[in-house]
């Protein structure tokens, strides 16, 4: 039986430090069909000799001027081949068996999507990795998986999870070239919308790594914001045009408030415009996240105190 290919889509800019670790994450893989797409887009710190040291018939790279992760994302895919599809950043890592495990899962489950468990871990000590064990660890549907995702408004919907069947993501398809921050919390809301079922596969891990400098994810810029916005907005829309209920509307109005948690007391339209839409939903019933100190102070002089002190501490810093 002739074995899928599996074309991994990366988007590659600026990533010298941690690009050879994921790839030789690639070349452990048991499951051994695959084609690995860089796109590297207009890289200036050394990326691309590292990349040539890696001589492979397999890993195949192209270049561009710099477009963003969405474009260079979008061109490894037209680039691509395969029956299988996986959009993977230059700065994690896969388990061995993470390929193999989900494609089986796949073999018999054409036009659903497939998941996998994940954790984080720090700079580059694997040592500090920790799993994070979430409630949609299970096969579920598309709406099911969302709504408990958002319900608490951390999900976690980063690329390499993800193993997506071509057909499906030409059917959903590709990424918003206008979005940035949280551009995958959108784009994996169409794909996940347009399967069958989303699977999870407890053997195929991710490492997730956290904590670096200049990263899409941590970018707090007004542009930023504005790309968070339009990807909630859009990927609400398209949960409640599926299923609209109290249910999915309380996910979205959660996600919606967190948002608002997040940006204030910056971006005072931004602000208005989530409260508009979270009027049209149910009443949100996320608190503003914290722990210890924190947590007490916030009982005392409320969250947007916090908050304020906090922009203020960070202001103070970038000068």
């Amino acid at each position: 039986m002739t074995k899928p290919l599996v074309s991994i889509c990366m988007p590659v800019y600026n990533a010298a430090s941690y690009i050879k670790d994921s790839i030789q994450s690639l070349l452990a893989q048991t499951y051994t069909n695959w084609e690995l797409i860089v796109v590297n887009d207009g890289s200036t710190d050394g990326t691309d000799r590292i990349l040539r040291a890696f001589i492979d018939e397999r890993i195949k790279v192209f270049h561009q001027k710099n477009k963003g992760q969405s474009a260079a994302a979008n061109q490894a895919f037209n680039l691509s081949e395969g029956q299988y599809i996986k959009f993977f950043d230059a700065d994690d890592l896969l388990s061995p068996n993470f390929l193999i495990s989900q494609v089986n899962r796949l073999t018999s489950n054409p036009d659903s999507v497939v998941s996998a468990q994940w954790g984080r871990f720090y700079d580059d000590n694997m040592d500090t990795f920790k799993l994070n064990p979430e409630p949609v660890w299970r096969d579920m549907s598309p709406d099911e998986w969302l709504i408990t995702a958002w319900t608490d408004a951390q999900p976690m919907m980063q690329c390499a999870l993800w193993l997506i069947p071509r057909n499906t993501l030409l059917l959903s398809g590709l990424w918003d070239e206008k979005l940035s921050l949280i551009n995958d919390f959108e784009f994996f809301t169409r794909v996940l919308l347009n399967s069958k079922k989303v699977l999870f596969e407890p053997e195929a891990t991710l490492y997730y790594r956290s904590g670096l400098k200049g990263s899409v994810s941590g970018a707090k810029t007004r542009a930023s914001y504005e790309s968070a916005f339009c990807a909630i907005k859009n990927a609400c829309s398209m949960l409640l045009s599926y299923r609209n209920d109290t249910k999915a509307q309380l996910a979205c109005s959660n996600i919606w408030q967190n948002f608002i948690y997040e940006i204030y007391p910056k971006h005072a339209d931004l602000i208005a415009s989530a409260k508009t839409n979270i009027a049209q939903l149910i009443k949100p019933s996320l608190s503003y996240p914290c722990g210890g100190y924190t947590k007490i102070a916030k009982q005392l002089i409320g969250w947007k105190a916090i908050k304020r002190l906090k922009n203020k501490i960070e202001n103070s810093h970038n000068r």
